[in-house]
């Protein structure tokens, strides 16, 4: 699908691949430098996609910080953050939580299109809510966006939407953060689950660039032709 958005998956992980912790707190794993620089990616993208969960544990605002970055958004005629995006099974959102209540943007709601009508009433208008099938397909969750109009679409986590991108071939550049230490406990989250993925021992993934970013090191894989030469 040539014509899809252009789709960015930036992750950090531990150096032994974890997202987090087994327990609370929320493991920080990002330092301000990398902070920053994901705040530069959010603010040349389009659209931001969380899955359910990650709203629902992280309770994430996913707005531009720098306000010179939304002040730049602003003057191309875009809104000062991203458009929000988020897929559910099972309807499971808080309509307080802060991907709903916070930002001048657009809000998107994905899922089962039996889910559709209980998904509305509990959101309301803070969200459109759009059923794609029994069952939502990654692909055509992409495709509708760029129906939508959405060029770049950045994907934030968890590890089930990373793990679903991935195996399903739809990832054209892959941003990992390594954080400088290791979590070890068989109990907490990885970044990537089980699967078949395009990328094995005999098609490796092209490394792209290497970065140091303050203590972490950022990895940069080009996982089609499309991947631009550079991004922030």
């Amino acid at each position: 699908m040539i014509d899809r958005p252009y789709v960015i998956l930036n992750a950090a992980m531990s150096i032994d691949g974890y997202l987090d912790t087994a327990s609370p707190p929320r493991l920080a794993l990002s330092n301000e430098e990398d902070f920053d620089r994901v705040d530069e990616v959010r603010a040349q993208s389009d659209a931001i996609l969380v899955g359910a969960r990650t709203v629902r544990l992280d309770n994430p605002r996913l707005l531009v910080r720098n306000e010179e970055r939304r002040i730049r958004r602003e003057a191309e005629g875009l809104p000062p953050s991203p458009w929000k995006v988020t897929v559910t099974s099972t309807g499971d959102l808080d309509p307080r939580s802060r991907f709903f209540t916070s930002g001048r943007t657009t809000k998107l709601v994905y899922c089962p299109r039996p889910a559709v009508r209980g998904i509305r009433d509990r959101l309301g208008d803070r969200a459109t809510v759009v059923g794609l099938g029994d069952e939502v397909d990654m692909a055509a969750l992409v495709g509708e966006l760029g129906d939508r109009g959405v060029r770049t679409l950045l994907v934030e986590g968890g590890g089930t939407l990373i793990t679903q991108f991935l195996a399903s071939d739809l990832v054209d550049e892959l941003q990992l953060a390594i954080a400088p230490f290791f979590v070890g406990d068989p109990q907490a989250p990885r970044l990537i689950g089980d699967g078949r993925f395009p990328w094995n021992p005999d098609r490796h993934a092209p490394l792209a660039e290497t970065r140091q970013v303050g203590d972490m090191v950022l990895l940069r894989y080009a996982l089609s032709e499309r991947c631009v030469d550079s991004f922030p």
